[in-house]
């Protein structure tokens, strides 16, 4: 455990200077390129911030609506299909749209039943096995300027589905 440790405390300073040697044999400008890189990346904000802001909105309407409620009662047959928890159906829908949004919905699942329950379990194996669809999608294609995504969204929600199914099936593998 010390070498691991001993490594670990040490790999971000070397990695640091290794680089900064790489650029001094090299003859390369890092800091001007740093800086450079620095530039863009707020541009890249820039063009980013309306998609995110809309996207956003769109989710609070969503929830604060009820509209998230009714698709819950609708699907309440596919869920007890599955042996989904009813209380973390809401997570498998809301995961694909906001990552912040879910996150905070695990939280509140596992202040309420705990992160040892088989809901707790579930929402956060779930969490870490499926993707913000719609946020990954607007941020990356928008910022590249992508305006037909093609098959990359049926593809995705796929994936999604699966993942959902496959969070509850490992958890009840290993769990029971």
């Amino acid at each position: 455990m010390g070498v691991i440790r001993s490594f670990s405390d040490f790999a971000i300073p070397v990695i640091f200077i290794v680089i900064l040697l790489a650029a001094v044999i090299k003859k390369i400008k890092a800091y001007d390129l740093f800086v450079e890189g620095a530039k863009e990346g707020i541009e890249t904000i820039i063009r980013i911030i309306p998609s995110l802001v809309g996207l956003l909105v769109a989710v609070g309407v969503f929830k604060a609506s009820g509209a998230m409620d009714i698709l819950i009662y609708i699907l309440r047959p596919l869920t007890d299909l599955l042996g989904m928890p009813p209380q973390v159906a809401p997570l498998a829908l809301l995961r694909p749209i906001s990552g912040s949004a879910s996150f905070a919905f695990v939280t509140e699942i596992i202040k309420n039943f705990g992160p040892d329950t088989f809901e707790g379990r579930v929402a956060a194996v779930m969490m870490g096995s499926t993707e913000t669809i719609f946020y990954t999608l607007a941020v990356y294609y928008g910022a590249v300027g992508i305006k037909n995504i093609r098959y990359t969204l049926a593809a995705a929600i796929m994936a999604d589905i699966i993942s959902v199914i496959a969070s509850l099936w490992a958890c009840r593998l290993v769990f029971g």
